[in-house]
């Protein structure tokens, strides 16, 4: 195995390499996308995998999420495609559904100017219905989890018979997460001539192993990425929905104590649209990207040094070198896809010893990237809450007052309305403190000056320590049923634990919070294992394995040990998931059917 090791560029080196992805070799249509959405220069894994893939190499590629993966395999895939062939001609394997999502999404933006591409993704949880119905029309690329690329190849509803390319993304997940053996059993079921692209943030043994299985000769790419940020930028994220940002960027704007600020969004449509929603706020906002001629945008910038203009918002091709020193706040409305762009936004603020903030709006679906950003940068982001209602108040009584104070610095002009407001008091017979209040009405305009309160939210239901049975309650009942399980053989119910040089599957210890037993409708009659269930219950429920308890599997039902403080819209998800496919109809366990807790499988104790 070849193998080479790359270095991302920081941002003095970025303005020496001159590469671009025109000079790396793919097709026309590819490059139209990447340019409509401001993509110019690859990155390290980019420039360095591209060229291979194309050439029809196999690859292993070691570098952390968030390092533009995604594009150094779609990009050639997409540039190879034969658009005539309607079976699967690519299959990306992933270990969770958002990721799985996110891959999809990639490849339709990228394929956005080539006609009757076909992308699916195939994942538990989301009806077969829909999956089969595609697969029956055609389709040219498959992102998916193994456990339901495993359903669908038992059951028959999947031809890999011409399967081209192969990814396996964060290959080092997948194992952790219990899909070794299925995704060796994908491997051995797809033609011999294929190209196999690896990725991995890893190297454990196993990976190495089915490299060597399966892979042709590769070539290893290792990235060790140069991404450090100033320790003078103080660095910030808050949990949004999409549909959320700019409201919070407003509150944002408002409690605040910015000079001038970047706006970061992915997209050269975005900088338009949100800098003329901030206008229509009150704000001084323009927008530079792309498409904008240099005279403008040099005016643009001039503006926003002078104090003419206080945000701009940008896309991370047109902001790139810009260094203004008036900059104290950046803002990544859009988290970027990559950490190197990461890195060069907050740059923006926080230059030549002065201090700077910046705040990222990441949605849930995004946690998976706050987490790579924390990762390569080596520095922990700090999340903060949305201001309310109170703190906007808060801030705007104290610029009221600070507006005042400014006021009474004018002599002159404080006599001559001292005399308007003494004229009006003797002709109307009114206190001066309610002439004084008046005049803050006019002055305040269409805008009150403060917000209404926020209504009280009532949560979607409550848990109750009542309903759960008395432990003294639970052990009895254990005690009633041991000799049924005695019967049932040596292992019983447990989950065996592998000798500790061969734990690929095992989950790590559990987070420790207070946890519930719920009831799942399949068990050992639908030969399910532990690293199915937490497989899929973290996929559709957005879990981390840490955060299960004691697992049991009994012959027609199992009990899973979750966190006691469940989101109800979770919840809805999981009664929806299916393992193996039958739905698992999740809820909370009444019949006190927990085992004692020494005697109950635990996962990742030592």
């Amino acid at each position: 195995m070849a193998s080479s090791t790359i270095s991302g560029p920081t941002e003095a080196d970025t303005a020496q390499v001159e590469q671009t992805f025109s000079d790396l070799g793919l097709d026309d249509a590819v490059l139209k996308a990447l340019k409509d959405v401001g993509y110019e220069t690859p990155s390290a894994i980019q420039a360095a995998t591209i060229p291979l893939l194309l050439d029809g190499r196999d690859v292993v590629g070691l570098a952390q999420t968030g390092t533009g993966k995604t594009a150094a395999f779609a990009l050639p895939i997409l540039s190879r495609l034969d658009l005539s062939q309607k079976t699967p001609q690519a299959l990306v394997l992933a270990p969770t559904r958002e990721l799985a999502l996110q891959v999809c999404e990639a490849f339709e933006k990228y394929a956005s100017h080539l006609r009757g591409v076909h992308v699916l993704p195939v994942y538990g949880g989301q009806g077969y219905g829909v999956q089969l119905s595609a697969l029956r029309r055609g389709v040219h690329i498959v992102v998916g989890t193994p456990g339901r690329i495993m359903d669908h190849l038992e059951k028959g509803t999947l031809d890999l018979s011409q399967l081209k390319y192969l990814v396996l993304d964060e290959a080092d997940e997948m194992l952790k997460m219990g899909f070794a053996e299925d995704v060796e059993t994908i491997l051995a079921d797809t033609p011999e001539e294929k190209q196999v692209a690896l990725f991995s943030a890893t190297m454990p043994s196993q990976i190495r192993r089915i490299s060597a299985k399966y892979l042709h000769d590769p070539e290893e790419i290792t990235v060790k990425n140069k991404t450090t940020t100033s320790v003078n930028t103080t660095q910030r994220y808050l949990i949004v929905s999409y549909p959320q940002k700019v409201d919070a960027l407003t509150r944002i704007l408002e409690t605040e104590n910015f000079e001038g600020m970047i706006v970061f969004t992915r997209t050269k449509n975005e900088t338009e649209t949100l800098a003329e929603k901030l206008r229509a706020r009150g704000y001084s906002a323009a927008a530079i990207n792309g498409d904008i001629v240099q005279a403008q945008r040099e005016r643009t910038v001039n503006q926003l040094k002078s104090g003419k203009l206080d945000i701009l918002v940008a896309t991370d091709v047109a902001a790139r070198g810009l260094d203004v020193e008036r900059i104290s706040h950046v803002v990544n409305f859009d988290i970027p896809i990559d950490t190197e762009s990461y890195v060069h936004r907050i740059g923006r603020t926080g230059r030549a010893g002065r201090t700077g903030d910046a705040i990222s709006f990441v949605t849930p679906r995004e946690r998976r990237m706050l987490t790579a950003i924390e990762k390569a940068t080596r520095q922990p982001l700090t999340e903060m809450k949305l201001p309310s209602v109170d703190d906007v108040n808060a801030t705007r009584l104290t610029r009221f007052d600070d507006a005042i104070t400014a006021a009474l610095s004018q002599p002159e002009q404080i006599q001559q309305f001292r005399d308007i407001v003494g004229h009006y008091v003797e002709h109307h017979d009114v206190p001066e403190a309610d002439v004084a209040a008046a005049l803050a009405v006019v002055a305040q305009g269409d805008t009150p000056l403060l917000l209404d309160p926020e209504p009280v939210r009532t949560p979607r239901f409550e848990r109750d320590s009542r309903d759960r049975p008395e432990r003294s309650d639970r052990n009895d009942r254990f005690r009633d049923d041991r000799p049924a399980r005695a019967e049932r053989g040596t292992h019983g119910d447990k989950w065996e634990r592998p000798e500790r040089g061969d734990r690929p599957d095992r989950a790590p210890r559990s987070s420790g919070g207070p946890k519930t037993t719920y009831r799942i409708a399949v068990g050992k009659r639908q030969k399910v294992e532990p690293r199915q269930i937490v497989g899929a219950i973290a996929n559709e429920g957005g879990l981390n394995r840490g955060d299960f308890g004691a697992i049991q599997i009994r012959p027609d039902f199992s009990l899973v040990e979750l966190p006691s403080d469940l989101p109800g819209d979770v919840l809805d998800r999981l009664q929806n998931t299916r393992i193996s496919g039958k739905l698992i109809e999740l809820r909370p366990d009444r019949a006190g059917n927990s085992a004692k807790r020494e005697d109950r499988p635990r996962y990742g104790r030592d």
